[in-house]
């Protein structure tokens, strides 16, 4: 098993020089993130993930959790130190609020550090995750007293956070959750209902946790606007902010899952357990989808980060592996055969990894870019159109980059043949630990749904509008000989997405199954698009640092493996649009009892 290495250099060059993030300079956060300084917290960054978080991942793997018969919960040999360690050295709180504690950097730099923490140990990362998303939803919709007394801690990762939605017969449609709220005479409410799925819902690590629970206060109205958010912590704080008493919710049992291992995946029971209302009554589900959006951007992220890990591993096994000739004359002439590496089709798999994650590394900062632009810019055109982006793309950061990624992470186990089938190598618990990316937050097939149905009409197509506008004025630029293809690629995906969400808008309100039926297809246009946007923009620096005699060879590199995308990943728009403008008739002709 390979060695996890942080893709520092790569990361530097997205965020310095395809992003320039040193051009914000003037925005909040950015005057404390000049170039020496992002590139030592990179630099740091990548020697805890390598040193600390990497050797532990298989241990987690094979240990997992264990919950005794009162529902406390251990977590595997090392991970409470490496916890502690994390949270002393101040990575959980790099972006978030100075008032509360945090460090108050730009999310575009936390979200590359996010990156080593996942490739090098997802489960791992769920912990720290989790708890930043809750402070998030908090941050949000809580009252001043709420944050005081929550935020600086949650921040710090001296407590631990989740968020409490799914129940045994309701998951996305979250209208049918029972879980009820009994108001109280002093304000607070009585939570009592059962919650599945929970992640992180109870360990070791922290000395107090902080679920954020949906529930339905008593006489509410039924659905979704029926459905409040409350806190509720697993010790009750004291006077002076410690915990005190233990609230009357518990661990009812661990899922036994096929990955992810390391992390406490709960059944959590709450028997009018104490918790107090977040933000209005009946609104408490646009707080929790602060958590959620996160969440889902975080999700997006541990798509390409574990594709990146299985690059890594399924490179070394195939210059170190030794199969077999190459067709076109011995390269190991010394040796009984060649590393596999020669073969045409095992280069085609690691050339499929290496573009896509490379493309997917810079699209999902360009979009961690947006939410800082939309959250500090000081321009209020500025602040809308990066709003409108975030909106616009979640779904197509999480969906795409997951379902793509584990594709990818499923090369790297072909690439090790009979023995990824085997546990020793490492490349099935990649496999395993990456197929939860395309269910959790959202499944795929949802986030489709969401992108045509929702996001694609908002604010009269003001989002997907200013997204085009932006392509054409890229593509109206141009560059030279070697950039001209990359800039004829996207024109060309571009006309395709713009086709297909013509199609839609022509054809899904006269059946709303067609809607459904060219979601899948749609979203993966959009996610291709999205990526050769990304590769043009990195190919036009790369060409241009060339130009200027920069000798460093990520630059020609760069543009090889773009060559290489564009003629073998981008055919596949046609075929996406072709899907998709088939519409619903074949796909629900069929009776259900005929299946």
């Amino acid at each position: 098993m390979s060695q996890y290495r942080a893709p520092v250099r790569d990361q530097r060059f997205v965020l310095h020089e395809v992003l320039n993030i040193a051009q914000y300079s003037d925005l909040p956060g950015f005057a404390d993130a000049d170039t020496d300084t992002v590139d030592a917290i990179l630099e740091e960054g990548a020697k805890f993930a390598e040193g600390v978080l990497a050797p532990i991942s298989k241990v987690g793997d094979v240990e997992g959790c264990t919950r005794d018969a009162d529902g406390n919960v251990t977590t595997p040999t090392g991970w409470k130190e490496a916890f502690h360690q994390m949270a002393e050295a101040g990575w959980t709180a790099l972006s978030s609020d100075p008032e509360y504690g945090g460090q108050g950097l730009p999310h575009v730099l936390n979200l590359a550090i996010n990156e080593m923490v996942s490739s090098s140990n997802m489960a791992f990362g769920m912990y720290p995750g989790l708890t930043l998303g809750a402070a998030a939803a908090l941050h949000t919709g809580g009252s001043d007293e709420q944050k005081e007394l929550y935020l600086p801690k949650m921040i710090s990762c001296q407590w631990g956070g989740t968020m409490n939605l799914t129940e045994p017969h309701c998951g996305t449609d979250l209208g049918l959750l029972r879980t009820k709220a009994a108001p109280q005479a002093d304000g607070s409410y009585k939570i009592t209902g059962q919650k599945i799925w929970i992640s992180s819902g109870e360990h070791d690590m922290t000395e107090n946790i902080i679920h954020l629970v949906l529930a339905r206060i008593e006489g509410a109205p039924e659905g979704v606007k029926g459905i409040s958010l409350f806190v509720v912590p697993k010790f009750i704080p004291d006077e002076n902010g410690d915990p005190g008493e233990r609230n009357s919710l518990k661990c009812g049992g661990l899922e036994h899952k096929m990955g992810i291992h390391g992390n406490a995946t709960c059944v959590m029971d709450y028997d009018e357990a104490t918790g107090w209302l977040v933000g209005e009554e009946n609104k408490g589900l646009k707080i929790m989808f602060v958590m959620m959006n996160e969440a889902r951007l975080g999700v997006g992220l541990q798509g390409y980060a574990l594709a990146e890990a299985a690059y890594q591993q399924s490179l070394a096994f195939a210059k170190d592996r030794i199969q077999g000739r190459s067709l076109t004359g011995p390269k190991n002439q010394d040796g009984p055969a060649d590393p596999i590496i020669v073969h045409p089709d095992v280069r085609r798999m690691l050339m499929d990894q290496k573009s896509f994650v490379e493309g997917a590394r810079a699209f999902a900062l360009w979009t961690a870019l947006q939410g800082d632009l939309e959250e500090k810019a000081s321009d209020p055109a500025v602040r809308e159109k990066a709003g409108d982006y975030m909106a616009l793309l979640t779904p197509i950061v999480k969906s795409y980059l997951t379902g793509k990624g584990y594709d990818m992470v499923s090369n790297g186990l072909q690439i090790h043949g009979g023995s990824g089938f085997t546990e020793e190598w490492g490349a099935s618990q990649l496999l395993r630990d990456a197929r939860i990316t395309l269910i959790y937050e959202g499944t795929n097939g949802v986030q489709a749904l969401d992108l045509v149905g929702r996001k694609l009409a908002m604010h009269g197509m003001r989002p997907i509008t200013s997204f085009f506008n932006e392509l054409d004025a890229f593509i109206a630029e141009g560059g030279d000989e070697s950039v001209q293809p990359f800039i004829n690629g996207l024109a060309a995906s571009k006309a395709q997405l713009k086709e297909g969400t013509d199609w839609l808008m022509n054809n899904a309100l006269q059946n709303f199954d067609h809607a459904g039926a060219a979601s899948h297809d749609y979203l993966n246009l959009f996610g291709l698009t999205c990526l050769t946007y990304m590769w043009a923009k990195m190919a036009k620096v790369a060409s241009a640092k060339i130009a200027a005699g920069e000798t460093d060879p990520i630059y020609a590199t760069k543009l090889k493996t773009g060559q290489y995308f564009l003629e073998r990943w981008l055919p596949e728009g046609a075929m996406h649009l072709s899907k998709l403008q088939a519409g619903a008739d074949s796909m629900m002709a069929l009776e259900a009892e005929a299946f």
